[in-house]
């Protein structure tokens, strides 16, 4: 903390354990956490529906491969793709950073998708509705990876106050990856605690859209209080992040708020 009691000075080493060349990331712990807390709250769902346990193994790694490359191609096609373009190669190199949570989205669809292919019993809308807190849980310990990573900045607060990140500049603001992952977590616990109390929400698809409607609106809205990530954004009115956040909170406002015909009575 720094002379003034309204600056904090945020300087953690990203790297949690090295071990000769090896290492252990606070952003990777963040992965972690969040796919481990989804495996017991599947596991859960999946043996009271009585679903099989290579059932379950196989969604996790769908899912694991889904958001990894799906966020990896999202970062390369939305917002550098001029770099990697000019060498493909670099698209392989996960660990020199670059993923967007809207591509991870877009691939956890996608894998859930395939995986439902290859397991018919399973339908594609259950399965929608279960990862609802999975997913949002670790959006949340993935944006506090951010934090470790001093990367997700927020803009200047203009005053006197804020996180300053010492790992690059010596500037205070807004601590964006901390509010949006408190959002994130909040978001995760009340659909947890909703949809245990609410027929109306364990509808088909509802705490799906509900979850796509709460986060990328939030996220729409934090937005403003980040710095731009790649130059071509400067000047936009909204930037990509908010751009790519449209779609998602229509379909949300779709899945949510539509009418479920009532079965009729045989």
């Amino acid at each position: 903390m720094s002379d003034s009691s309204w600056i904090l000075h945020w300087n953690v080493d990203p790297i949690m354990v090295q071990i000769g060349p090896l290492s252990l990331r606070y952003y990777s712990l963040g992965f972690i956490l969040g796919f481990y807390i989804g495996y017991a709250y599947m596991k859960s769902v999946f043996t009271k529906r009585g679903f099989s346990k290579n059932a379950l193994d196989d969604l996790l790694l769908y899912v694991f491969w889904g958001t990894i490359i799906g966020a990896r191609l999202g970062h390369c096609l939305f917002y550098e793709p001029e770099v990697y373009l000019r060498d493909p190669i670099s698209i392989l190199k996960v660990w020199e950073g670059g993923l967007a949570s809207h591509g991870g989205t877009i691939g956890v669809i996608i894998a859930a998708y395939l995986f439902c292919r290859r397991y018919p019993e399973i339908k594609m809308r259950f399965l929608a509705d279960e990862l609802t807190f999975p997913i949002a849980i670790t959006a949340g310990f993935i944006r506090l990876g951010n934090l470790f990573n001093s990367e997700i900045l927020g803009r200047p607060t203009g005053g006197d106050w804020g996180v300053v990140f010492d790992r690059v500049d010596d500037i205070p603001r807004y601590p964006a990856q901390v509010m949006e992952s408190i959002v994130y977590f909040l978001i995760a616990f009340l659909i947890l605690i909703w949809q245990k109390r609410s027929p109306w929400l364990n509808q088909s698809l509802r705490r799906n859209g509900l979850m796509f409607l709460l986060i990328f609106t939030s996220r729409f809205f934090i937005e403003f209080f980040k710095e731009v990530q790649v130059s071509f954004e400067q000047g936009m009115a909204l930037d990509m992040g908010q751009l790519l956040s449209l779609p998602f909170i229509a379909y949300g406002i779709w899945a949510f708020f539509r009418q479920i015909p009532t079965p009729k009575a045989s």
